[in-house]
């Protein structure tokens, strides 16, 4: 889908979109719980439809109705083969689930999923006790258990989210395990993890990110569980309000453990106004000025943050920006290409990003190649442009976000479709 966007005067009140982080990890906890649960304040995107996909793959039964998610749960695998779409947390989260089977199941996808790397994942589920088979280490793959616990070593300089997978499979398995992580980026994510789990009732021992103890044999608990809002999502519409008006997003857990609630602090940081009340944030354009970040722990960001230096007048760096290679595209390499296109100054260097702004775009024409948060950023980009932005490839959005563009129109943004 092509679409025109334009926007200057920002001023509104939205809620943020339900967390798909969140809303991954309860469908898994609800799969591995023998009961009902229902998961209230859900999102439908297709990275959740993925997961939700995933869960009756492996044995339980899924009921969507319009504001919630019942999924009685109980493992039992009832197909050789689970699809996870794009989505690279469905992927690393649900493989060593997928693993806790004694026969073969395929793990596939497809898309930017298939270009992923999934080497450390491999040694790890051979210490448990699974057989693996990469594609070169990539998807898809073969993978047959049962694990069992034990003690292992694995890499986390690339995702957290195998980890993630671990933590909840382990948890059900006879002995106790033990994680051994060394490198590990993107620990709030972790965070989301443990916390999730502790809702289903069940308990790991983190010492300092570098060592997890599961005690084996614990049993999920069903239940209600509500999904908070999503800073990764929001972070779109916080900018719009630093750089074009001012914008109040509800439905945002202040006290939150997602690592994307760091925007707030850096849109402060680059000089605009944010308010905190309750699960409101709101934002007031101000004077923006450069600013410098590492993104190590919150890799999302880039795209929006890259958008807010734009605006701002002079030199800003996004540190930590190594992983974003491997994302839904080359997102530092298109993030250069594109913000390029609409006449920004803004150079890739692999481990960071420099972006000289000026305060405004030119405008025109740009690909999101396949990447949902590209697509956002070109869009809010389109505020500080001096004519239309014409994005390619806005369907995307639908990965995590399908109502951004209605936020975006509410918020003050015009959208045409070509």
């Amino acid at each position: 889908m092509k679409v025109e966007v334009t926007g200057k005067v920002i001023s509104g009140i939205v809620e943020a979109p339900a967390s798909k982080s969140a809303m991954q990890r309860y469908v898994a906890g609800a799969l591995l719980a023998r009961g009902e649960s229902r998961i209230f304040s859900p999102t439908f995107c297709e990275d959740s439809r993925a997961a939700m996909s995933i869960a009756e793959a492996l044995g339980a039964r899924v009921e969507i109705k319009p504001d919630h998610v019942i999924i009685t749960g109980g493992f039992n695998p009832v197909s050789n083969k689970i699809f996870c779409g794009e989505s690279g947390l469905a992927t690393r989260m649900f493989t060593p689930i997928a693993a806790l089977h004694n026969e073969v199941i395929i793990v596939d996808g497809k898309g930017s999923v298939l270009k992923r790397p999934l080497n450390m994942m491999e040694s790890p589920l051979r210490e448990l006790g699974a057989e693996v088979e990469l594609l070169n280490g990539f998807l898809p793959m073969r993978v047959k258990g049962p694990i069992k616990g034990g003690n292992i070593h694995t890499d986390g300089s690339i995702s957290s989210q195998f980890i993630t997978g671990l933590l909840m499979a382990l948890a059900v398995v006879k002995d106790n395990s033990v994680i051994n992580v060394t490198k590990l980026t993107s620990k709030p994510y972790i965070d989301l993890t443990i916390s999730v789990l502790k809702d289903f009732g069940i308990e790991v021992i983190n010492y300092n990110y570098e060592r997890f103890e599961i005690r084996g044999n614990q049993k999920y608990r069903p239940g209600d569980y509500t999904v908070e809002g999503d800073w990764s999502g929001a972070a779109f519409l916080l900018v719009m309000g630093a750089i074009g008006g001012k914008a109040e997003i509800k439905n945002l857990n202040i006290d939150s453990v997602q690592a994307d609630k760091a925007i707030s602090d850096v849109i402060s940081k680059a000089g605009a106004t944010v308010q905190r009340s309750g699960n409101s944030i709101t934002v007031t354009k101000n004077e923006l000025h450069p600013f410098i970040y590492d993104i190590t722990d919150c890799p999302d960001l880039a795209p929006p943050m890259v958008v807010l230096a734009l605006a701002s007048r002079g030199k800003s760096i996004i540190k930590g920006t190594e992983r974003l290679k491997s994302k839904e595209s080359d997102r530092g390499k298109v993030l250069e290409d594109t913000m390029t296109l609409l006449g920004g100054r803004i150079r890739n260097l692999g481990d960071s990003i420099e972006i000289e702004g000026n305060g405004e775009l030119n405008g025109g024409t740009a690909d999101a190649c396949n990447d949902h948060r590209i697509a956002m950023a070109l869009a809010v980009a389109s505020l500080i442009s001096k004519s239309t932005v014409t994005i390619k490839g806005m369907e995307s959005i639908n990965k995590s976000y399908p109502e951004f563009i209605d936020d975006f129109l509410i918020l003050g943004g015009k959208v045409k479709q070509l």
